[in-house]
């Protein structure tokens, strides 16, 4: 099995050498780069993410392919909501919110992000826990 960070590494290169398109299982997909601040570390952590957006905020989910855990990079935005985000050719600083005090609102959310990318509705079968959602906001 292929090695999750070098996973991302590659697709991170190729976000950046193709001015935002890459190709394989995200090719024709909305995809960021969202880079945080390692909460422990304080080092900025870049990772690919497929998104939509809402109301002028892109909305990512911590879906982790359904696993039982959150991914690193939200614990990081649970310490740092300051994040920086790449779409396209475009960088820009912005903040970001966990929603997940307003369950409907999650769930929307959510349910928004399904209708774009299927693959999502899986994930949560795959898990007991709640999947966060997380807007992204300049």
């Amino acid at each position: 099995m292929t090695d999750p960070l070098d996973w991302n590494r590659n697709i991170i290169k190729e976000f950046r050498e193709n001015e935002g398109k890459v190709g394989g299982p995200f090719e024709g997909g909305a995809l960021l780069l969202l880079t945080t601040t390692g909460a422990k570390s304080g080092e900025p952590r870049t990772s690919p993410l497929a998104f939509g957006e809402d109301d002028g905020r892109y909305v990512i989910a911590a879906s982790y392919a359904g696993s039982d855990k959150n991914p690193a990079w939200y614990h990081n935005i649970v310490a740092n909501p300051k994040v920086t985000i790449e779409i396209g050719t475009e960088k820009f600083e912005a903040t970001a919110t966990v929603v997940l005090e307003d369950r409907a609102e999650r769930d929307r959310l959510y349910a928004k992000l399904v209708s774009v990318m299927p693959g999502f509705a899986d994930y949560e079968k795959k898990t007991d826990r709640v999947i966060p959602v997380v807007t992204i906001s300049r």
